[in-house]
């Protein structure tokens, strides 16, 4: 018997058994051979402080100072820029302002990114302060913190049975059973299955695919120094990648949960996208994939205990949130689940509390 159990081996799963073993034994269980196998392996890998709305944005701000810090940090300079055509004016202003940004001259944008066609992307904006997050060194920071203090981690358990009984959880993959005071949902896309499993009633989280082509750096630049690039209204996003460039054309497709792979046809009009905007055709792709992205109703993570069943903890609803905030929300797992005061505030805590689905 252990004092929590938790399903879901990424970054959710893992940053809270880090924190929930400081409080108790500890077993973390992941259906897949690996950790972060899934959403959490498929990650843009980036911590932008003003991405999200204002819950997920208070969040960030809580987590900053750990991603920066904590066991040397795990980020590192990258810089965002925002472009835009010429018929999409309003858009960028109002989202430059929205992200903070500072207005860049045609010139001073193709300084940092040759490849902008100014015909097509004349409107663009800058803040230094957007950082890449090293997703791995994060991961395995907080597994190490678990295993110090005694966390079983268990891959390829894929839960097929939950029930209460006497008080306590009991949990089976069909051939292992495991027994908890405390269950943590951290099960990404498969959070609401978890939590039909349980016999708590589901929140209606919701996948959603996001595509990726790793391409070879264009015209053979140096993409090393280039800003992670982002097209007004998220028409498509890009990034340097070990030499190469991410390019994603930012879909938001709903799907049931699965092991997700990239859709061609979403994947050739993302890429007709960013090709329109600069001067460097895509000629082949190195590698594509897809994650999913999964969302609460209302857009914001799911974190505390079931209204009605307080020994089940939600750790869920990240969408593409996960390694930014993970700091903060695994925290206030670990005060929720030891009834300390969280040291977010208390509108923060109430907005993401599962409780506000009645």
């Amino acid at each position: 018997m252990t004092d929590f159990v938790i399903i879901g081996g990424g970054i959710a799963g893992v940053s809270a058994a880090a924190r929930l073993s400081h409080l108790g034994s500890v077993t973390l269980l992941e259906a897949e051979d690996a950790l972060g196998y899934h959403a959490s392996g498929r990650s843009a890998a980036a911590f932008l402080e003003s991405y999200g709305n204002d819950v997920v944005r208070a969040l960030n701000r809580a987590s900053a100072d750990y991603l920066h810090n904590a066991d040397g940090g795990v980020l590192s300079p990258r810089g965002q820029m925002l472009v835009g055509r010429p018929e999409d004016a309003v858009n960028f202003a109002l989202q430059s302002r929205d992200f903070g940004l500072e207005l860049l001259t045609p010139a001073e944008a193709r300084a940092k990114v040759p490849i902008l066609n100014p015909d097509t992307a004349p409107l663009t904006a800058w803040r230094p302060d957007v950082f890449d997050l090293d997703t791995d060194l994060l991961l395995q920071n907080f597994l190490r913190e678990a295993r110090a203090n005694g966390a079983e981690i268990m891959t390829r358990a894929r839960i097929a049975a939950i029930r209460r009984e006497g008080g306590q959880w009991h949990v089976s993959d069909g051939a292992r059973d495991w027994q908890a005071s405390h269950l943590v949902n951290a099960a990404g896309a498969w959070a609401d299955q978890i939590a039909t499993l349980a016999g708590i009633a589901p929140l209606g989280i919701q996948p959603f695919r996001r595509s990726m082509a790793r391409l070879p750096a264009p015209d053979g630049h140096d993409v090393t120094g280039w800003p992670f690039v982002l097209a007004v209204d998220d028409r498509w996003y890009a990034k340097p990648d070990a030499g190469a460039l991410l390019v994603s054309p930012s879909e938001a497709d709903p799907v049931e949960p699965h092991d997700a792979w990239a859709d061609d046809m979403v994947l050739a009009e993302g890429l007709a996208r960013y090709e329109e905007m600069v001067t460097a055709p895509v000629t082949r792709m190195l590698a594509n994939w897809a994650g999913l992205r999964s969302f609460a109703p209302d857009r914001t993570l799911v974190v505390g205990p079931d209204p009605r069943m307080p020994e089940f903890l939600w750790v869920a609803g990240q969408g593409g949130y996960g390694f930014q905030t993970c700091a903060a929300v695994s925290d206030l797992v670990a005060s929720l689940a030891n009834g300390t005061v969280p040291e977010l505030d208390p509108g923060t805590v109430a907005a993401l509390s599962p409780a506000r689905f009645g």
